[in-house]
């Protein structure tokens, strides 16, 4: 595939390079017009067009979060008639929203028995904001206002704001920040391709795992451990299955310290791995549950905070006793965001979207396998559902990994050429998918050659 980029040099692209500050992007290069970036016009399925006309199969389907596909009438339309009936009302001091209630009753239905209220925000960012801010209150409620202290883990991703900055364990967004903030602490990562000890067995490294972090509790003291945050499947920092027995064994570690469980779901939430919850995968009982992405197809922005029977036992009891929750957002139930989500979890049933995941998804590991994970460079393909990876090494026979993370960044750029978008992740030479839901297997296949072809192109074969 040839890129048109006529039209790169016009007005419309002057503007984005002068006024636009972009996330996540070199924005010196960008603004001297060396970005990659493309200026996305359209979409249908899980193809996306450009303005210059150029069209491509959208492996990571935008940010994990497309899951249903581009041009979903189904939601636009929604979306429409909720703006033109009602297009906004707060839901301070009990005011509500039809869309915003049937919504909550939707995401009770499809989560875990224990789960009980739903929080709605406009990002993953804010929820994961508002999960800490609710376990604060939580203990203090309870009396135990010195359990503040939040776990998370290296290379984790929960956000890119003050407290889930502090939460991610990235250092792009630690570095020149004044992140992570007092209190907010990281454990080890739970990838066994970079074990400590290239001889370790699956179970030795969990193990490992679940001892630094009981070592790490007991260091700080277990009193003084409010919430462990955790993606049941690592997102952003490489897209990182954890070995057998990990959850387990956390969850044992959690109740028996009285530490809450926040799984950040803004993934792995409404099919991503071929269960509706990342929690129900590894029968994860969770106290919260952070949703995004797939909760709208990002059709509209939300969020939500799905909160645990005991902890909203605690909350109804605390208003009592002390009066309203001392918390809020602007745009929380939003109706135009909700009306998207009734729309978006309508769609999931109704295209069997989590059973695609569990039949194509497999599909998409073994077509990555057989194009790329014989090649010399390759360390690792992985994944679990529509979420996969490709790591590339120097020398994977001797755990050798590149100085820089410079080909994942290359191969990606390639299979740009090729017609596939997929996505270099910030930490690593890693190269991440995670299509909409509704890829077949045909699809999958363009996927696989396009990988095989770029990777070929920029290290060989």
């Amino acid at each position: 595939m040839s890129l048109d980029t006529d039209r790169n040099n016009d007005e419309l692209a002057a503007w984005d390079r002068d006024f636009l500050l972009h996330p996540a992007t070199h924005t010196a290069q960008h603004a001297r017009g060396d970005s990659t970036g493309r200026i996305v016009t359209g979409g249908d399925g899980v193809h996306v067009t450009d303005r210059d006309g150029n069209r491509f199969l959208d492996a990571f389907a935008a940010l994990y979060c497309v899951n249903s596909g581009y041009g979903r009438t189904e939601i636009a339309d929604a979306i429409s008639r909720q703006a033109h009936e009602l297009p906004y009302y707060h839901s301070y001091a009990g005011h509500g929203n039809e869309p915003a209630i049937r919504l909550a009753k939707m995401v009770i239905d499809r989560a875990p028995d224990h789960m009980a209220r739903v929080y709605f925000g406009l990002s993953g960012s804010d929820a994961n904001e508002t999960n800490v801010k609710l376990a604060w209150h939580y203990n203090i409620l309870r009396g135990k206002p010195e359990k503040r202290k939040i776990i998370s883990r290296w290379r984790a991703y929960h956000g890119s704001g003050i407290v889930s900055g502090s939460l991610t364990g990235l250092k792009l967004y630690h570095d020149r920040f004044n992140l992570p903030l007092d209190g907010f602490l990281h454990t080890e990562t739970p990838h066994y391709l970079r074990r400590p000890e290239r001889d370790m067995t699956e179970a030795e490294f969990t193990a490992f795992l679940v001892g630094a972090l009981e070592d790490l509790i007991e260091r700080e003291c277990p009193e003084t451990i409010a919430a462990f945050v955790g993606e049941p499947v690592m997102g952003t920092g490489g897209i990182l299955t954890p070995p057998d027995g990990y959850w387990a064994a956390v969850q044992e570690v959690l109740d028996r310290h009285d530490i809450l469980l926040i799984a950040d779901e803004v993934v792995t939430g409404f099919g991503r791995i071929g269960t509706m919850f990342g929690s129900d995968h590894y029968n994860l009982r969770p106290d919260f549950i952070t949703i995004a992405k797939g909760l709208t197809s990002a059709y509209a922005p939300l969020s939500g905070s799905i909160i645990s029977q005991r902890v909203s036992d605690v909350l109804m009891q605390g208003s009592d006793d002390f009066g309203p929750l001392g918390h809020g957002w602007t745009y929380s139930a939003h109706p135009i965001g909700a009306a998207a989500g009734v729309a978006t979890l309508e769609l999931v049933d109704k295209l069997g979207l989590v059973e695609n995941v569990a039949e194509t998804g497999p599909y998409l590991r073994e077509s990555l396998t057989d194009a790329v994970g014989n090649h010399p460079k390759v360390g690792e393909v992985r994944g679990i559902g529509l979420l996969a990876a490709v790591e590339f090494m120097e020398n994977p026979g001797e755990g050798a990994w590149y100085p820089s993370a410079s080909v994942a960044p290359k191969v990606a750029s390639e299979m740009m050429r090729r017609g596939v978008m997929a996505r270099a992740l910030p930490e690593s030479d890693i190269l991440g998918f995670a299509p909409p839901l509704c890829i077949d297997r045909s699809e999958v296949g363009q996927v696989a050659d396009a990988v095989r072809s770029a990777v070929v192109a920029v290290l060989g074969p």
